[in-house]
């Protein structure tokens, strides 16, 4: 049973609009750089009446999936309105300017979100502390993910950012993980596996910082000789912020090119809709490929009637 209420900001009214709904709704995540994003149209009966800024609520079987705000509605000649809506992660696109030192993750989480006036839910703690990060004029919600790139590189423990319903939420990603598996014979109706070397995969780092001392650039590579025959050279340069030493930058450099120097594995698949999964958690996907642990990297839900699907690109854990 699907529940779907948008709160009138301006009246107080509660409008309970699911009986409205004008072909499916949509609710999309992704695991990083995007808000959660809920789309449906409404046939425009009587005195309802909602405005940009109220608040969403969609929950099914009693159970809350989205909480969000209405940011686009439009109105064709018949009276239907399409209507997007995003979580609290929306306001994160917002540009700013920090230096943090010695932070968590989840420090830069709560201090940013204090600033921009956002809700805070829970937040995991990553037990890691950022030697440093500065950034200027720069998104919200990059400068946060960089955070967490930092903590994964550091600890090999990956994080996810998302609105858990009450606010801006940081989970680990091995205490998150659906019980369903996904699998040929089971929930999957088509699916798509790829490999490839063209995304986020690097077989070569080079790391660059600043030495105030000697006015000339530091400068530290990390590479694998071996897949570069194979593969051509796929560098990944990077600035380093803060003050640290040559030996450092070396291991930071191993650290990154153990993580990135690898050929990616996803699978981009359609399934019957499992109530809960979203991008940032962990399933089991069951394909003759391969069989184990993957990482949503996206989701897309849908309902019409009686009827939930969804799509998901997840890629393998290796």
């Amino acid at each position: 049973m699907y529940e779907l209420l948008i709160s009138n900001k301006k009246t107080g009214e509660i409008w309970s609009v699911a009986s409205l709904a004008d072909g499916a709704l949509e609710f999309s995540t992704e695991r990083q750089g995007s808000p959660g994003q809920l789309t449906f149209s409404l046939v425009m009966k009587g005195d309802l009446t909602f405005n940009e800024g109220d608040i969403v609520r969609f929950s099914v079987d009693g159970k809350l999936v989205f909480y969000g705000y209405v940011f686009t509605k439009e109105t064709d000649r018949w009276g239907v309105c399409s209507v997007t809506c995003y979580d609290r992660l929306r306001y994160l696109k917002a540009n700013a300017s920090y230096a943090f030192y010695g932070r968590s993750a989840g420090d830069i989480i709560k201090e940013i979100a204090a600033d921009m006036q956002i809700d805070v839910g829970s937040i995991d703690d990553t037990r890691y502390k950022i030697p440093s990060i500065i950034e200027s004029n720069q998104s919200c919600i990059d400068i946060i993910n960089k955070a967490l790139s930092q903590t994964l590189l550091a600890t090999g423990e990956l994080f996810t950012l998302y609105d858990n319903g009450t606010g801006l939420s940081l989970k680990y990603v091995g205490d998150w993980a659906s019980d369903v598996v996904l699998g040929d014979k089971s929930y999957i109706t088509d699916y798509v596996y790829t490999t490839d070397i063209d995304r986020n995969v690097y077989n070569s780092v080079k790391l660059v910082q600043q030495n105030e001392n000697t006015g000339r650039a530091d400068v530290v590579v990390a590479q694998d000789s071996g897949n570069i025959s194979l593969w051509g050279k796929l560098q990944l340069y990077q600035e380093i912020d803060g003050n640290l030493n040559t030996a450092q930058m070396a291991e930071k450099a191993k650290e990154m090119l153990s993580y990135y120097n690898k050929v990616r594995k996803t699978v981009t698949l359609s399934s019957v809709g499992v109530p809960g999964v979203r991008a940032g958690m962990m399933i089991r996907v069951m394909i003759p490929q391969f069989t184990g642990w993957t990482l949503i990297e996206s989701c897309s839900h849908t309902y019409e009637n009686d009827m939930h699907t969804m799509e998901l690109e997840v890629y393998e854990l290796t």
